[in-house]
């Protein structure tokens, strides 16, 4: 069985193609009318264990040397 080229809504035949294309042209103007943000600051890339960039992913998993700093309170 042959995919239809139309769809029908409330009795109209529509082109799938033809709102396929229309939809594409509607996400790239909305895209381009939104713009872009510029960072207030630089930014810099996390170079930290992926756990340890989450509180609770260092809330789980401790750093190796934390029994010095629990020793020394």
């Amino acid at each position: 069985m042959a995919r239809p080229d139309t769809i029908v809504v409330e009795g109209r035949a529509y082109s799938w193609r033809a709102l396929v294309a229309l939809r594409k042209a509607q996400l790239e103007a909305w895209r381009k009318a939104q713009g872009e943000q510029p960072a207030m600051f630089e930014l810099v890339e996390d170079c930290r264990p992926k756990p340890e960039r989450s509180a609770a992913g260092r809330f789980a998993e401790p750093p190796l040397l934390a029994w010095l700093h629990d020793e020394a309170e």
